[in-house]
């Protein structure tokens, strides 16, 4: 058992031990309960900030259903603020005064985060001499939707407090079309269809995400657009937006992105095409305009490394 400490400051919770939570390892049951990482439990616990029926408990001890959970949260970090920092690669595709459309290159995340100190493309489009909205929270201030850092492709940023109103409400309520393409290894059976499989952080890992029975609803639909020797090029378009979704549901379906050596791909493919990140691509967006109302859609090429790697498969075949 551990002591408690005198140190930790938070805020306070205490309840009984859901249902659904029973027979979890402690960390994992805080994880789910508060939207912590495993990582951040587990140090909550180690600080013996966690107590279970009056005990502070280790991170692997299993709680049970009514138990009385106690627990002091840590004070959540400062946020990040968007500095206005060039971004190499990252270019507009439309401006007006309520939008801006980009194109974003690999290695560039969405907006800033805690443990982040790369390129972004809220300073990207700060240093362009854009403005962007002041509505949501500081560090994602114009941001309606994100892309992985590892995915390049299309990206609108709210201007205006209109734009960020209407199109974070589209995007809630799926009236946006988001498509993807993507090179999965092998050949999906069938060649087209609907992946509904709920996706959740990975029980081992803070950095994956994985199908999980309870995590949340995600719903992917694919076709197949040609089949090569050794991979397949899919057109994805997406009901939902969770994290890594393309990824996870076809590592789920064991034809893993190509590239993708975080779900499961297979690194002499990847060495082979050149590739050094996941082959997945933002291809196409469309919405209604916040301003006009009228329907607008954009698409881009492929970069490079996706163009070659699509090339050298294709001459394979």
């Amino acid at each position: 058992m551990m002591a408690e400490s005198s140190a930790s400051v938070g805020e306070y919770r205490a309840m009984p031990v859901p249902d659904g939570l029973a027979g979890m390892r402690l960390d994992q049951a805080l994880a789910r309960l508060f939207g912590l990482s495993r990582t951040a439990a587990a140090a909550v616990i180690e600080t013996g900030d966690a107590k279970v029926d009056g005990i502070a408990a280790g991170k692997s001890d299993r709680v049970h259903s009514g138990s009385w959970l106690e627990v002091t949260l840590p004070p959540p970090p400062a946020a990040p603020t968007a500095d206005p920092t060039p971004v190499d690669g990252l270019t507009v595709v439309h401006s007006d005064d309520h939008i801006i459309v980009l194109d974003k290159p690999v290695g560039v995340a969405a907006h800033p985060s805690p443990g982040w100190t790369g390129p972004t493309v809220i300073g990207g489009v700060l240093a362009m001499g854009h403005r962007v909205s002041t509505s949501g929270a500081a560090e994602r201030q114009g941001v309606v939707h994100r892309l992985d850092v590892g995915t390049t492709g299309l990206m609108v940023v709210a201007k205006s407090e209109r734009a960020y109103t209407l199109l974070k409400r589209a995007f809630k309520e799926r009236e946006v079309t988001k498509v993807y393409h993507a090179l999965v290894q092998g050949h999906p059976d069938p060649s087209r269809g609907t992946i509904d499989a709920p996706i959740d952080r990975h029980p081992s890992s803070d950095w994956r995400f994985a199908v999980m029975a309870n995590g949340k609803p995600s719903i992917t639909h694919y076709e197949t657009i040609e089949a090569f020797r050794a991979a397949s090029l899919m057109n994805v378009t997406l009901e939902t937006g969770r994290t890594h979704q393309i990824r996870v549901h076809f590592s789920a379906l064991r034809h893993p992105c190509v590239g993708d050596i975080t779900y499961g791909a297979d690194p002499t493919l990847s060495a082979r095409l050149g590739l050094s990140r996941q082959w997945v691509r933002a291809r196409r967006l469309g919405f209604d305009h916040p301003d006009t109302g009228e329907w607008v859609e954009f698409e881009s090429p492929y970069p490079a490394d996706l163009k070659q790697a699509l090339d050298r498969v294709s001459a394979e075949s």
